[in-house]
């Protein structure tokens, strides 16, 4: 790199294949700059810049050998503390009278390691690229994770033709016909099947199941067996903590989720509200909603962790945890936005072809919609870390008029309404104001994106803009108000001079027969004091006749006026 390209890099700031090591502190140890070029060698390869902090400032790199650096005595210590050996290049750069060294680090063709055995690699978890911990468990014979191998495609050479059980095929070619599976896989034969979807790989004479096949065809003994580390669990707990239901399973995928899901329906209860000529359920959680997320914590987990899928149900909430972290480069700010990319993908691809998983990879929209449509907060996963990916969703009490809101405008519509925009207006309806910068966070978009939903949403006559203090502000508009049931809110926007106050005010006895205090501070944003002024000086004008003493009183039209009304 000249300086030109050098200064470019570093003010990119540092992503999956740059880090950069400050010095400005104390010096980068021998064995720490080793592990770094470890860490990028075991991703994508990339550009370790020693000397540079964290935030692009650049306070020189310390001679290393004596009273300079040299690449070549570098080269040789890189080699020497990695298995296998890294063969790096080294350049040395003066910007602005502070040395910085640049390694350039390849991409490692096999997991690369410190020479004492520590492993890192690279990943991009909620606070920016990182190097993390490389386990043995996650190497998947030296190179599952640079892509030469998927564990879910592996025969399991230990296992046999007779640990597939035949009850397993039928109840794969029932979630065919009851879902939208490929439905040519129907004709063939058990054999026939399995090949189709990767379920067995010939060795031989002889067909081996493959991981996926026992996964999702395989016998119960078989499962324990073979692949001891799959398990599941649902659970119901009490207020006070204490377990009334504590289930454990190590059954096939086709018959865990069945199970799962009787269990859900079992406890789910829905209440309804009248639409029109037609009454809409509202359930205590959306079963689109949890039946994607089991299967994304089911198809998705790591099993090469010991660990179990859990789904709790709680008093107010559900909570799944399957292990393992997200997939690399996929984090909580963009999983609406960021492509499929699953863990197991054999076992993901057999699991489109039952139509057990989302067809076009996008069962976390399944997930947010399921849950927002109803007025309840976006699903939580703030919990996740590197070893699981832990998903709240949240009950309690939802919004009946939100809900039948939704569901009118898509059926006067005639079309689904986006999860940007359900978004959009599941922020309005719980804070009511919304900048494209805040709704930009929900949504895993930029800030374009963001006004373009919401501009969208201004074309359709549900939210209006109006200039805030620093960005342009929005709002539902007042039909939207009136038909979420509450007409008031509309109103409240700091600032209304007395004309503006007054013919709200006025609109509102006029429409609702009477107002209160409590209502005009609602309706006009004015403190208690500033209320009971503002309603003395339409009593004296005439406008208002107040009626009822102390927390009955209330505030209506003269006689003449409503007789005239």
């Amino acid at each position: 790199m000249n300086e030109l390209e050098l200064k470019a890099l570093i003010t990119g700031g540092e992503t999956l294949t740059v880090e950069f090591k400050g010095e400005g502190r104390k010096p980068i140890g021998d064995r720490e700059l080793a592990l770094v070029c470890v860490c990028l060698a075991n991703g994508a390869g990339g550009t370790l810049l020693v000397g540079v902090e964290k935030d692009g400032s650049i306070t020189g790199a310390k001679p290393r050998h004596g009273d300079r650096t040299d690449p070549d005595k570098l080269r040789a210590l890189v080699r020497n503390m990695t298995m296998p050996a890294l063969e790096v290049e080294v350049v040395l750069h003066h910007v602005a009278g502070n040395a910085v060294i640049e390694i350039q680090v390849p991409k490692a063709e096999s997991i690369t390691s410190h020479s004492d055995g520590t492993c890192q690699r690279r990943i991009l978890d909620n606070n920016g690229p990182a190097c993390a911990p490389y386990y043995p468990h996650e190497h998947g014979g030296g190179s599952l994770r640079l892509g030469a191998e998927d564990l879910s495609a592996q025969p399991c050479p230990a296992s046999q033709w007779g640990d597939l059980d035949p009850l397993q095929f039928e109840r794969a070619r029932n979630t065919i016909t009851a879902r939208t599976g490929d439905r040519s896989l129907l004709t063939l034969g058990d054999a026939e099947l399995a090949k189709a979807i990767g379920a067995v790989e010939t060795a031989g004479e002889k067909l081996v199941p493959t991981f996926t096949g026992l996964l999702l065809l395989g016998r119960e003994e078989a499962l324990r067996r073979h692949i001891p580390t799959h398990e599941a669990a649902f659970q119901v707990l009490a207020a006070g903590g204490d377990v009334r239901m504590n289930d454990f399973f190590r059954k096939p995928l086709v018959e865990l989720a069945e199970l799962f899901e009787e269990r859900f329906k079992a406890r789910n209860q829905e209440r309804e509200v009248q639409v029109g000529m037609i009454r809409l359920p509202i359930p205590d959680y959306s079963f689109p909603a949890f039946r994607e997320a089991l299967l994304n914590a089911l198809f998705h987990r790591d099993y090469r962790r010991n660990e179990c899928v859990y789904v709790q149900w709680h008093p107010d909430q559900l909570r799944i945890t399957s292990p393992g972290g997200f997939p690399e480069g996929v984090t909580t700010r963009n999983l609406l936005t960021h492509e499929p990319k699953p863990r197991n993908r054999r076992l993901y691809e057999a699991g489109k072809r039952l139509g057990l998983v989302e067809q076009t990879g996008r069962g976390v929209d399944k997930v947010y919609d399921g849950q927002i449509r109803y007025g309840r907060p976006v699903p939580d996963y703030s919990g996740s870390d590197v070893t699981g990916v832990r998903l709240v969703i949240q009950g309690g009490s939802e919004s009946q008029q939100f809900a039948a809101f939704i569901f009118q405008r898509e059926r006067n519509t005639g079309k689904p309404i986006t999860i940007g925009e359900m978004i959009g207006l599941n922020r309005l309806f719980h804070q009511r104001n919304l900048t494209a910068t805040e709704l930009a966070v929900d949504i895993h978009e930029g800030v374009d994106k963001a006004n373009g939903v919401l501009e969208r949403l201004v074309e359709e006559g549900l939210v209006e803009p109006r200039d805030g203090h620093r960005a342009r502000v929005y709002q539902f508009t007042v039909a939207v108000y009136k038909q979420l049931g509450n007409p008031l809110a509309h109103a409240r926007v700091k600032g209304m001079d007395g004309k503006a106050r007054e013919k709200v005010v006025m609109a509102h006895v006029a429409q609702y027969g009477r107002i209160a205090r409590k209502e005009v501070m609602e309706l006009t944003g004015l403190t208690d004091r500033q209320a009971t002024s503002f309603l003395k000086s339409l009593l004296t004008k005439g406008k208002l006749v107040a009626m009822g003493e102390r927390r009955g009183r209330h505030y209506q039209l003269p006689e003449n006026q409503r007789n005239r009304s």
